[in-house]
C-alpha cells in the first residue's frame, strides 16, 4: 500500500514569531504551530511542510507575499546555504529584541522562576568579523548548487575549503568570502586553497576516507597574534613542507604555524599530537592587565571583545569584597577565575578537561595570580563534600557550564553548602532555567542580564545572580 503523502501546502499564513534554533513560527489554519526555516517574522508566505508531528509542522517558506520590516539584505551571498548565520536576513536590533524574549520565556516558562526586571540584553558593538576561531573542512567533492545542477554542464574541479552544509557530516560548501573572522582570514583561506589546487595535494574525501588535506583552523588573537593549524590525514613529507613553506612565505604575519596528523575517522585533534613548524606554539590573548597563552586545543571565549563585557558582567554580579572564597565550577582554561582573582581571598576552579587545567595553572603563573588553585575531573565526582571540606565552604560560586548546563548532583551539592550568591552563566537558558527552578527553593534571582556574544545567529548568553533567600 502506497505511504501517504503527508506534505501539506498553506497558503498566505503570517510569520507571528522567532523560535528556538533559529526557526521562525507561524499558525497553521488547524491551530498547531509550523516551524518555518526561512521566513522573518511579519513575512505572509505559502509554506510547504517537510514534517508533520502530533502537535506540529515544519516547513518552508515557497511564495513570499508580503515581506516583513524585519527583513534585511544578507550581506553574504553563501546566506541559506551556510547554516552559520541564520538570522543574517534580520534587522540587528529585531535579532537583540527575540534573543531577550527567548531568555525571559525560557526563565519564566520552563523554570517558572520569580523574576526581577530582566536589563536589557548587552548588544556586540560588532556585528561581523568578530570571531577569533574559525575552522574549514577541505572537501573533494564540494556541495553544487541547484544552478550548477540544473546547467547540466560537467564540473571538472570539486574542490572546496569551507563550511559542512547543516545535517550533512560529507557535504562542504565552498567560501568564498566569510565576514565572521577579520583579515587576513579570507585570504589565507581562498590561497591555501588555490595553491593547494595548483600544485595537486589531494582534498579529503570523509566518505572513501582518503585524501591530504583535512581541515584548516584559523585563530586570530586580539593581540594581532595568528595562529594557522592545517590537519593532514597522512603524513607526506614533500607535500606537506611545500604547502606550510608557502604559507609561511605568502603571509609572514603569522605568529604560530602549526599541524597534525590525523589518520582518523573523525577531525578531533584533542587526542592528536600537535606540531609547530614555526613560529611559537600559542597566541596570546589579552583582557585588561591579565595575558592569556592559547594553544591550538585551547578553549577561549570566541568574540574576544565581547568575552570581556561578559566577564565584566560576572564580577560585577559577584561584588566580592577581597574577603571571599570563590568556587568556578566549569573554568575551562581559568579565565573568569583569574579576572575575578584580584578581588577575592581565593578562587577555586574545577574543570574536566586536563588540558585546559595545565592552561589555567600556567596563565595564572604568568600573570603572577597567586591566590587561585585549579583541580581537574568530572565535576560531578570532584565537587564533593570531602572536596568541600579539604579546600573550605565558598561564599560565592560563579558555574560556566557547558550546553547541557549542571548535571543534578552538583546542582544538589550547591544547595548543601548553599553559599551566598551563585553567579550562573549560560550559554543555553533552557537548561539554565531548569537548573534555577532546582535552586529555587534556597535561592532568589536578583539580577538578569543576556549578553549577544554572536551576532547573526540565534544564540544567546545569559547571566542570572542568585541569592540566598
Amino acid at each position: 500500500m502506497a505511504r501517504k503523502n503527508r506534505r501539506q501546502v498553506f497558503e498566505k499564513i503570517e510569520v507571528i514569531d522567532a523560535g528556538s534554533k533559529g526557526k521562525s513560527i507561524a499558525k497553521a489554519p488547524d491551530g498547531k504551530v509550523i516551524f518555518i526555516n526561512n521566513a522573518v517574522p511579519g513575512d505572509i508566505v505559502d509554506i510547504q511542510t517537510t514534517k508533520k508531528r502530533k502537535a506540529f509542522y515544519e516547513g518552508s517558506a515557497t511564495v513570499f507575499h508580503k515581506k516583513s520590516d524585519k527583513r534585511v539584505d544578507p550581506t553574504c551571498k553563501h546566506f541559506g546555504t551556510c547554516g552559520g548565520c541564520k538570522w543574517q536576513f534580520m534587522g540587528y536590533e529585531h535579532q537583540l529584541a527575540y534573543k531577550q524574549q527567548e531568555v525571559v520565556n525560557n526563565l519564566t516558562r520552563l523554570g517558572k522562576v520569580e523574576l526581577p526586571e530582566v536589563s536589557n540584553i548587552l548588544g556586540s558593538e560588532d556585528q561581523f568579523f568578530y570571531r577569533n576561531k574559525m575552522e574549514f573542512s577541505f572537501s573533494d567533492s564540494r556541495w553544487l548548487t541547484l544552478e550548477e545542477i540544473q546547467s547540466n554542464t560537467e564540473i571538472e574541479n570539486r574542490n572546496a575549503l569551507g563550511f559542512h552544509i547543516p545535517g550533512m557530516w560529507d557535504k562542504i560548501l565552498d567560501i568564498d568570502t566569510c565576514y565572521l573572522q577579520e583579515d587576513p582570514s579570507n585570504a589565507i583561506r581562498n590561497k591555501v586553497k588555490a595553491f593547494a589546487t595548483k600544485n595537486n595535494l589531494s582534498f579529503y574525501n570523509a566518505r572513501k576516507q582518503q585524501g591530504f588535506l583535512r581541515t584548516l583552523m584559523l585563530r586570530i588573537a586580539s593581540t594581532g597574534e595568528i595562529m594557522v593549524l592545517i590537519q593532514f590525514f597522512h603524513e607526506d613529507v614533500e607535500k606537506r613542507s611545500l604547502l606550510l613553506d608557502y604559507i609561511a612565505s605568502e603571509f609572514p604575519e603569522i605568529t604560530s604555524l602549526q599541524y597534525t596528523i590525523n589518520p582518523k575517522g573523525n577531525d578531533t585533534i584533542y587526542d592528536q599530537d600537535v606540531i609547530c613548524y614555526k613560529g611559537k606554539d600559542h597566541i596570546e590573548e589579552e583582557m585588561e592587565d591579565l595575558r592569556f597563552k592559547i594553544n591550538a586545543k585551547s578553549f577561549y571565549q570566541t568574540n574576544s571583545k565581547q568575552a570581556y563585557e561578559l566577564y565584566k558582567i560576572t564580577r560585577d554580579f559577584a561584588n566580592l569584597t577581597g574577603e571571599e572564597l570563590v568556587y568556578d565550577l566549569y573554568t575551562g582554561t581559568g579565565t573568569i577565575a583569574q579576572f575575578v582573582a584580584k578581588k577575592a581571598k581565593k578562587v577555586i576552579g574545577v574543570e574536566a578537561v586536563p588540558e585546559a587545567i595545565e592552561d589555567a595553572k600556567e596563565n595564572a603563573k604568568r600573570n603572577n595570580i597567586n591566590n587561585t588553585e585549579f583541580y581537574v575531573g568530572d565535576m560531578k565526582k570532584v565537587f564533593t563534600k570531602d572536596f568541600i571540606a579539604l579546600h573550605g565552604q565558598p561564599e560565592v560560586v560563579i558555574t560556566d557550564p557547558p550546553r547541557d548546563g549542571m548535571h543534578k548532583d552538583v546542582v544538589g551539592q550547591l544547595l548543601n553548602i548553599s553559599p551566598e550568591k551563585i553567579v550562573y552563566v549560560s550559554c543555553n537558558s533552557a537548561t539554565q532555567a531548569r537548573d534555577l527552578a532546582l535552586l529555587d527553593e534556597k535561592y532568589k534571582i536578583s539580577k538578569v542580564q543576556p549578553v549577544d556574544m554572536f551576532p547573526q545567529t540565534y544564540h544567546v548568553e545569559n547571566v542570572v545572580l542568585l541569592e540566598k533567600r
